[in-house]
């Protein structure tokens, strides 16, 4: 049942679906829609396919913070229409003296 103008409680146990948008450093974004209970390793390895890219080669960030493969939308607390970033791994950095 649905009340108008009222929110519909989030009730079903595989988790409700939202959409995320994976953006790279060249501002280009792909949606994705899934479910919250859904790992996000999914999403990279679908996202790396469509770009050919390898999965080693990049890192997902969510406010900043790097996402693990293994965490949900749910742990994460995404809400709709949340980005995640996709950066390229750079090695190395270290100070040469």
């Amino acid at each position: 049942m649905e009340a108008d103008g009222e929110p519909q409680p989030k009730v079903k146990s595989e988790g409700a679906v939202i959409n995320l948008v994976v953006k790279d450093q060249q501002g280009t974004e792909v949606h994705f829609k899934v479910k919250t209970k859904t790992r996000l390793e999914k999403v990279f390895n679908a996202y790396c396919n469509k770009k050919g890219m390898d999965t080693a080669s990049v890192r997902f960030l969510f406010d900043g913070e790097r996402v693990n493969a293994n965490s949900t939308p749910e742990q994460l607390e995404m809400a709709d229409g949340d980005v995640i970033d996709c950066v390229i791994e750079q090695v190395g950095g270290g100070v040469s003296a």
